[in-house]
């Protein structure tokens, strides 16, 4: 894309200039600059805020769209349950959900589409990224049950009990600090955080409602592990309510930073290399049969490990709970 500066827009900054022409947001452009995607009078742009002047001309390369298909992989998964309707599988901490920038392949999409002939078409999404048979997530450190649509009868169904909030889904994690409550609520608004769009936060005055329901269920000496139960499903919701609280997850470098425990708790949750989430119980009503569907999985060896470790190995001989 080649521009010239309009001298009326002498002493604006170049990012600022191209989000006007380009129709690119200002973190797109700023990315294009650091790849040395955009030159003024022929040079390599040098920073974000520098100014153009009238008469200048910028060259600017547009990476192409990302992809409106997923390509199948053959990839292992562990499927719980599976009819001609719906899949519920126990997705692994180290996989994404569907594609996205930095992560074009190998996610549950991905490989989902390897498995199975077809899944439930998109509803549509902003980024244009495909995400078929997905009405619910999980992150990508984060482990355990997760349903996905292969029809649209499914798909719509499905939909419907999460916006109803008549899903029950079930967390159990692992957080910095013993002296959290036996049990509680979150209920509060959920945002963007204002300094990092990567994040969220409960403190906006803005927002959609978050609900998150806990139960301590052991504690140790500078930790503790909770039953989360969700009312809502917001991006980050467990993470961010824990954070705010000053209970973050162990091990959520984007929410904790880099505190660690102390002493023998922090040597047993090494092992832990994400932060200590995971999706163990799942309740719906198949959205077509009508059937009660309760289903639920343990942790995966990193979680379930460091539970036994620093709460002891009874911890997790519990049945779930409806």
């Amino acid at each position: 894309m080649d521009i010239t500066v309009p001298a009326e827009c002498t002493g604006q900054r170049l990012d600022q200039f191209l989000v006007k022409v380009s129709g690119l947001s200002r973190s797109q452009i700023t990315q294009r600059i650091r790849a040395g995607d955009v030159h003024v009078d022929g040079l390599p742009a040098k920073k974000a805020g520098q100014r153009v002047t009238g008469g200048a001309k910028l060259a600017l390369v547009i990476p192409p769209g990302p992809s409106s298909v997923a390509i199948p992989e053959s990839i292992p998964l562990d499927v719980v349950y599976e009819d001609a309707h719906l899949i519920v599988v126990n997705k692994s901490p180290d996989m994404v959900v569907h594609p996205s920038p930095g992560h074009e392949s190998g996610t549950l999409v991905n490989a989902l589409l390897g498995r199975y002939e077809a899944l439930a078409p998109d509803l549509g999404t902003e980024d244009g990224r495909p995400r078929p048979g997905i009405v619910h997530r999980l992150d990508r450190g984060t482990s355990g049950l997760l349903v996905v649509a292969r029809d649209v009868q499914a798909r719509d169904g499905l939909s419907a009990q999460i916006a109803a909030r008549s899903v029950g889904r079930r967390y159990l994690a692992i957080i910095h600090g013993p002296k959290l409550a036996d049990e509680g609520t979150f209920d509060t608004l959920h945002g963007r955080h204002p300094r990092d769009r990567k994040r969220f936060t409960s403190r906006v005055r803005e927002g959609r409602r978050a609900v998150t329901h806990w139960k301590v269920l052991a504690r140790a000496r500078t930790v503790a592990l909770v039953e989360c139960r969700l009312e809502t499903g917001r991006t980050h919701q467990i993470r961010v309510h824990f954070a705010d609280d000053g209970h973050p997850l162990v091990g959520d470098t984007a929410y904790a930073g880099r505190r660690r425990a102390p002493g023998s708790e922090g040597a047993a949750l090494k092992m832990l290399a994400r932060q200590a989430l995971h999706a163990w119980a799942l309740r719906f009503e198949h959205p077509v049969t009508g059937e009660d569907l309760q289903l639920h999985v343990d942790p995966p060896s990193d979680m379930r490990g460091a539970i036994e470790a620093v709460f002891g190995k009874d911890c997790l001989s519990f049945e779930a709970r409806s």
